[in-house]
């Protein structure tokens, strides 16, 4: 049994009085116990203020707890598809649930999802590119790998883990190359609880290149994205975009602001037509997020070294739709030395 369930699970068979006692050594925690019988099968929750209700409607702290467990729960599916997970979380949070239990076909209790440690369950998988030799940082990376370099105490690709996973992504797989063997050892730590995948490069593939040596994506969509950026990005916003537009691949994007400090000519041949002075240009640039349909990646071939410019210009190409999405919040593309320093500042002013 796990943590979770071991401390917020109680025999249906229990008195109220030690269901009373249980509660209370949950203080500090979701004050909500879960009852079930001698099977496992959960009979239903039970907190406080069912207790209190059913002392007030004449019972006495010697009956069963099964007699005065709140049955009409909330409760997830162990088999429920993605889709139906995302959606069963979903409404959950929106009744301001704290705590979900998970029943197998025959109403056992697995699992407990703890809705205060989680924003969604998006149905993707997720790939972060963690492989580069971050150049432009040396000699920060000559001994570290990028991804591991720390800001705020924290190395950056950390955030990001913890970011997908707080938006239930329950697999992440993590492309790895130069100084491998550090990121590995980092995610062989018990705290990420398999949920964190390494995936070795021969040699380098690309961004987009690397995602093929993955043989066992399971969702519809993937999360692709470059493992040393800072974001906060709302992955569950971007997911809904995608779905929305209908679209084979999404890709986040950050406003970028060209200020020209001359005036501009408009011409058509070599006659002037006109005179802008000192224009400014709003354009959309790539954020190094991406989220593609599983079917358009499984169009790239093994072994074929494919950055994301190239994949993107193919998808196009070929006439399916390529739609963005503009990230609302934190980006900071941690390029250069100055660009980590910066980093380091800023981290401590928000929140991620």
């Amino acid at each position: 049994m796990n943590e979770m369930l071991a401390k917020h699970t109680v025999s249906d068979s229990f008195t109220i009085r030690e269901t009373l006692v249980a509660l209370n050594g949950l203080s500090g925690d979701a004050m909500t116990l879960f009852a079930v019988d001698e099977a496992g099968r959960l009979t239903g929750s039970v907190t406080d203020g069912d207790i209190r209700r059913a002392l007030i409607a004449g019972h006495s702290t010697d009956d069963l707890t099964r007699d005065i467990a709140f049955r009409r729960y909330t409760s997830l599916a162990a088999d429920a598809s993605p889709r139906e997970r995302y959606a069963t979380v979903a409404e959950a949070r929106r009744r301001k649930i704290n705590l979900l239990p998970v029943l197998s076909a025959d109403g056992v209790l697995t699992d407990i999802v703890d809705l205060r440690k989680i924003k969604a369950a998006i149905p993707v998988d997720a790939v972060l590119m963690a492989g580069g030799r971050g150049e432009r940082l040396r000699p920060l990376t000559l001994q570290t790998p990028k991804p591991l370099l720390e800001v705020g105490g924290k190395p950056i690709i950390d955030y990001n883990v913890e970011s997908l996973l707080r938006h239930g992504v329950r697999r992440v797989y993590v492309t790895v190359n130069y100084l491998k063997e550090q990121i590995i050892r980092h995610f062989d730590d018990p705290k990420w609880e398999g949920r964190v995948v390494c995936i070795e490069e021969p040699r380098r593939l690309g961004t987009m290149g690397s995602v093929a040596l993955i043989d066992d994506l399971a969702s519809e969509q993937v999360i692709v994205m470059n493992s040393d950026l800072l974001t906060n990005i709302d992955f569950e916003r971007l997911w809904r975009h995608h779905v929305d537009a209908e679209a084979a691949l999404t890709i986040a994007t950050v406003p970028y602001t060209v200020s020209v400090p001359f005036a501009i000519l408009r011409t058509d041949g070599d006659r002037v037509t006109g005179l802008e002075e000192k224009p400014t240009f709003n354009h959309f640039a790539n954020a190094g997020v991406y989220i593609s349909e599983r079917r358009a990646l499984e169009g790239i071939a093994k072994g074929e070294y494919l950055d994301a410019p190239d994949f993107v210009e193919s998808l196009i190409a070929g006439g399916q739709k390529v739609s963005h999405f503009a990230i609302e919040g934190t980006w900071i593309d941690i390029g250069s030395p100055d660009d980590f320093r910066y980093a380091n500042e800023i981290m401590r002013t928000i929140e991620f």
